[in-house]
């Protein structure tokens, strides 16, 4: 790696150090709304940037409270989703956003394929390898897991969302399965499954580096408005640790096994539960 190209990961990727032998991978794809200098604010006016169109609001916080409860290593995005999505495969037509949630994004409404370009080789690319690099060194006896740390809007298009948290999975139900039943322990939670997205979609971040690596995984999404302060992440990171920690210890989730996708596949998706509300 050139000197230029070590610059370049640094700038992009957010790492947080833990123990090789740690039982998962903790990572946030969205966990910043900064841009790089060169890109200016794409054209839009500052307040679009505390929006969730940005960032997933206090998922960052939650990711290294997590990693910390587990002295776990962390992988988190250091820029905005506005400016490429890390979360999208590389070919996905929303790599690069024209229009967020009725917001017109200057900065990209016209870019080209060689701009797209530019911006995979230095923001999406470097935070991709930067995950992988972490699965290469954890991985020995026991394989890690892969957790994601997501948020979500408590409305979308003028409806409420009822889920506090929601797990997403494709599928492999490995950690889904039991820690929906661990979660279920806990009193006065309304969880969806699949809620509110579904968790098969090809080239994303899980779909890379767990279903094609054969790790378990799971996508954990929370509602914004619960973690969107410090004291509040820790807070909820302290409710998914609790309920984690007997999952992470099940054999069959550090195991190496690979399950098919339904990214591809019609029909019913298969589903943990009905949402409980």
């Amino acid at each position: 790696m050139s000197p230029s190209d070590a610059d370049r990961t640094a700038s992009a990727v957010e790492r947080v150090s833990g123990t090789p032998d740690a039982p998962a991978l903790f990572i946030c794809d969205h966990a910043a709304n900064a841009l790089p200098q060169a890109h200016g604010s794409l054209g839009l006016p500052p307040e679009q940037f505390g929006r969730h169109i940005a960032w997933d609001i206090g998922a960052a916080d939650v990711t290294r409270a997590l990693a910390a409860h587990f002295h776990a290593p962390a992988v988190l995005s250091r820029y905005s989703r506005l400016l490429i999505d890390p979360n999208r495969g590389a070919d996905d037509p929303t790599l690069v956003m024209r229009i967020s949630d009725g917001a017109l994004i200057p900065g990209n409404a016209h870019i080209d394929d060689a701009e797209v370009a530019r911006r995979t080789q230095a923001y999406w690319r470097p935070y991709r390898d930067a995950i992988a690099t972490e699965l290469d060194t954890m991985t020995g006896a026991r394989a890690p897991a892969v957790i994601s740390i997501h948020s979500f809007t408590p409305i979308w298009r003028g409806t409420p969302r009822p889920w506090q948290i929601g797990l997403l999975w494709d599928g492999d139900d490995r950690i889904a399965q039991p820690l929906l039943t661990e979660l279920e322990k806990q009193p006065d939670l309304t969880i969806g499954d699949n809620e509110p997205y579904d968790g098969a979609l090809i080239g994303d971040t899980l779909y890379d580096l767990g279903t094609s690596r054969g790790l378990a995984h799971i996508l954990i999404e929370l509602r914004q408005d619960l973690i969107a302060t410090r004291e509040d992440a820790h807070h909820w990171a302290e409710r998914i640790a609790h309920a984690l920690t007997p999952v992470l210890q099940r054999d069959d989730v550090r195991r190496i096994e690979r399950y098919p996708s339904y990214a591809r596949r019609k029909g019913q998706r298969p589903k943990l539960m009905r949402t409980r509300a």
